[in-house]
């Protein structure tokens, strides 16, 4: 079941992820010549950070591979598909932890946030693993 185009998907997650990295740079950049304390701040967190730089270039990386109709971007970007969900899932249900009672406003808005991307995350998979996609990216 077909339930994206594949150029839609390309095009969607190659300029979401390279927005994303951009910003990304753009904001630890500015950061950096904020002061000696918040360098060491970022000194700390260069793991996380690096990480999050690799998981927005996997995006970037299968969202191109969808274009250039390459056999790797169907598991590629699959797996980011996966990640993003897990790591929002984390990052809202800490959010939602640390806030103080009542969070009944607090979990709408995140559900806002959350459903919609996870939403597109499920159709992207489940296009990825459709018959189409398996015969334009076979490779």
């Amino acid at each position: 079941m077909d339930t994206l185009s594949l150029p839609l998907i390309g095009w969607l997650f190659a300029i979401a992820s390279g927005v994303a990295l951009g910003l990304g740079m753009w904001l630890t950049i500015g950061l950096h010549r904020s002061g000696e304390g918040v360098r060491k701040q970022l000194a700390a967190r260069v793991l996380d950070d690096s990480a999050l730089f690799g998981i927005w270039i996997m995006g970037l990386a299968g969202g191109i591979g969808v274009l250039l109709e390459k056999s790797w971007s169907r598991w590629l970007l699959e797996l980011f598909c996966w990640v993003l969900m897990v790591l929002i899932g984390m990052s809202a249900y800490s959010r939602w932890r640390e806030a103080p009672p009542p969070r009944g406003l607090l979990a709408l808005s995140m559900a806002l946030f959350a459903l919609p991307i996870a939403a597109l995350c499920v159709a992207t998979i489940l296009t990825l693993r459709g018959e189409t996609a398996l015969r334009v990216l076979s490779g």
